[in-house]
C-alpha cells in the first residue's frame, strides 16, 4: 500500500491523537551494533525527527513533543554532551524554514537556562521565526525533567499564595496543570517509546496520567513514518475510559 494511502485511511478512521509525545531512544545502542561511536547514532537519528515532523503534520496532529535531551542527559561524558548540542542546534538552523514552510511552530520546555549561548539561541531564534504558524506545534523538550518541571510548578503556585493571590483551597489539577511548562497545550493522547524499553524515563510524568503509551523495539535512527503509522494505528484500537468502565459494559 502507498504512503499516501495508508495516510489515508488513518485519517479517514478518525481519533488522531491531537498530541503526540516520543522518547527517542537507542541512539548509542545503534551506533555500538555498527562499532561506531555513540554520536553518530545521534547523527543518524536526525533523519528520524525529519520523519516524525513530516508524518505529524502528515496526519494533523496538533502537537508534536520530542523528548530530545533530558536533564539527567547532564551526567553524560563532556564530548557527548557537546556533541548532542551541536546536533539540536544544526538541526534547529537547518531546519526552521522547512518548518515555517509547513505552518509548523517551534516551541520548548525545560530549563533552557543551563545550554550555552549558541544552542539557547538557535532555539529562541527558531521560536520567535516560526512564531505565526498554527498547523502544528513541534514542542522540543531540552535540558526537561518531569519532576524539575513539577517542582517549578509547585514554587509557582506557592509563590501566589504566600503573596495572597491564590488561596489554598483554590488550588486543583488545572491550577497546576497551567503553572507547568506545558501550561497551554493539552495532554498527550499517546506517548511512543523506542527501542523496546519500558520506563518513562523522567518524561511528562503528570501530562500522561491518562495517556496511551506504545512500545517498539524499533532502535530511534531505524524508526520512520511507517513506524508512526503503526503507533497512531495501534492508538485508534484503543478505547480510552480515563478511569470509566468500558462502553460495553454501561
Amino acid at each position: 500500500m502507498k504512503e499516501s494511502e495508508i495516510i489515508s485511511r488513518i485519517i479517514e478512521n478518525g481519533n488522531i491523537p491531537r498530541h503526540v509525545a516520543i522518547i527517542m531512544d537507542g541512539n548509542g545502542r545503534w551506533a555500538q551494533k555498527r562499532g561506531r561511536p555513540r554520536v553518530y547514532g545521534h547523527q543518524q537519528g536526525m533523519k528520524s525527527v525529519r520523519e516524525v515532523v513530516e508524518g505529524c503534520r502528515e496526519l494533523g496532529c496538533e502537537v508534536l513533543t520530542l523528548y530530545a535531551f533530558s536533564e539527567e542527559n547532564w551526567n553524560r561524558p563532556r564530548r557527548e554532551i557537546e556533541a548532542l548540542m551541536r546536533l539540536l542546534q544544526n538541526y534547529i538552523d537547518r531546519e526552521r524554514k522547512r518548518l515555517r514552510d509547513n505552518g509548523i511552530r517551534v516551541g520548548c520546555i525545560g530549563r533552557l537556562e543551563k545550554l550555552s549561548e549558541s544552542p539557547r539561541r538557535a532555539i529562541q531564534e527558531a521560536i520567535e521565526y516560526t512564531s505565526d504558524q498554527n498547523q502544528m506545534l513541534l514542542n522540543l523538550a531540552v535540558s526537561y525533567g518531569s519532576r524539575t518541571e513539577i517542582i517549578d510548578a509547585v514554587r509557582r503556585v506557592s509563590r501566589e499564595v504566600a503573596e495572597g493571590r491564590l488561596a489554598v483551597d483554590d488550588i486543583s489539577e488545572q491550577r497546576m496543570s497551567q503553572a507547568l511548562y506545558t501550561a497551554d497545550l493539552p495532554d498527550p493522547d499517546l506517548l511512543i517509546r523506542t527501542s523496546g524499553e519500558m520506563r518513562l524515563s523522567n518524561f511528562m510524568l503528570w501530562q500522561i496520567a491518562y495517556t496511551e503509551i506504545y512500545i517498539t523495539e524499533v532502535l530511534w535512527p531505524d524508526f520512520r513514518k511507517h513506524d508512526l503509522y503503526e503507533a497512531v494505528a495501534a492508538f485508534q484500537k484503543r478505547e480510552r475510559r480515563f478511569g470509566k468502565v468500558k462502553k460495553s459494559l454501561v
